[in-house]
């Protein structure tokens, strides 16, 4: 049907770059500009990290020691730190209730962790202001001020990790 035919407008024709004046982007430069290597054919990026010639960073910076495979030239910048996430002990507070039993899973309950990533991150929860709920920690890394205001408060911390 008529009505189902693309309108000849709706198409654009690919310029065919270098082949010619009356192409659009013809003739001499066709838009790449005056010599260097970017103009010439056959030009590819550089590979990532490449800094022309120049001794690249990963190579600069030191191999480290008693680092698996720093034979193998494994930089600074290669070495995955464990995620490490201060809670602070008046935010746990204010969210739980008096005679709450704080667990990983009842802080992500609560919001201050996430949910699925509580096994790959470190949390410790650390002191910054006396608490006046009695509030049971149970197998979450308390600082020893921390557990001292907790004690004070009426609370205990039960098989705290360090």
């Amino acid at each position: 049907m008529i009505h189902n035919l693309p309108s000849p407008k709706t198409t654009k024709k690919s310029l065919r770059v270098g082949r010619g004046i009356g192409t659009g982007k013809g003739g001499h430069t066709t838009g790449k500009g005056t010599k260097g290597q970017k103009s010439r054919t056959g030009y590819r990026k550089p590979r990532p990290g490449f800094e022309g010639g120049q001794n690249p960073l990963s190579k600069r910076l030191p191999k480290l020691k008693n680092v698996s495979g720093s034979r193998t030239r494994t930089r600074l910048f290669k070495i995955n730190k464990e995620k490490r996430v201060p809670l602070k002990l008046s935010e746990v507070a204010n969210l739980a209730t008096k005679g709450d039993d704080i667990s990983f899973e009842k802080l992500a309950e609560l919001g201050l962790i996430n949910p699925v990533s509580h096994k790959t991150i470190k949390v410790k929860v650390l002191f910054d202001k006396d608490i006046d709920k009695a509030l049971t920690f149970i197998n979450v890394p308390v600082s020893k001020t921390a557990q001292k205001a907790i004690e004070k408060a009426g609370g205990k911390v039960v098989a705290s990790k360090e």
